[in-house]
């Protein structure tokens, strides 16, 4: 009896998976600041935080509030590194990673918009993110809106 409660007891307070504090999404931009007619890169790294392999992962990024109401002008023009589709061209932009994505591994994609040359700029242009991923051969899904910081950008 005393082994079984034993192994209870180990099994309620065994530490965590290594990678229960790895954020499953990181985002980064190559600069801290645009002006009209520059580009800037987003980065951004998926890592898979589940058991089994992630075979499906979809994304989109959209601007925040603020920046819908800043009057800054910019368009998405490209994507690139483990995009393998990609919509761009507007405000937002959509990417499909790379998969299957192992345990533990990470895929990235960059996303690359555009400040008019026109454009008044405001304070800064900032996003968000959508982000679906399948998991456990399809049986399980994981989706959420997340806060983007590293994609906040200030534009004068």
């Amino acid at each position: 009896m005393s082994i079984l409660l034993a192994c209870l007891l180990g099994l309620l307070f065994a530490a965590p998976p290594a990678h229960a504090d790895t954020p499953i999404l990181a985002v980064s931009s190559d600069t801290a600041s645009a002006t009209p007619g520059s580009s800037v890169t987003l980065t951004l790294t998926f890592t898979n935080v589940h058991d089994t392999p992630v075979q499906f992962i979809y994304q989109s990024i959209q601007p925040t509030w603020t920046t819908s109401q800043s009057g800054a002008l910019y368009s998405f023009t490209a994507c690139g590194a483990s995009a393998t589709a990609c919509d761009t061209g507007s405000t937002g932009g959509v990417v499909h990673q790379t998969a299957p994505v192992a345990v533990g591994a990470s895929t990235t994609v960059t996303l690359t918009f555009t400040v008019a040359a026109n454009s008044p700029c405001g304070e800064r242009i900032d996003f968000y993110t959508y982000l679906y991923d399948e998991y456990q051969a399809g049986g399980a899904n994981e989706s959420g809106i997340y806060d983007v910081p590293g994609t906040a950008v200030a534009c004068a």
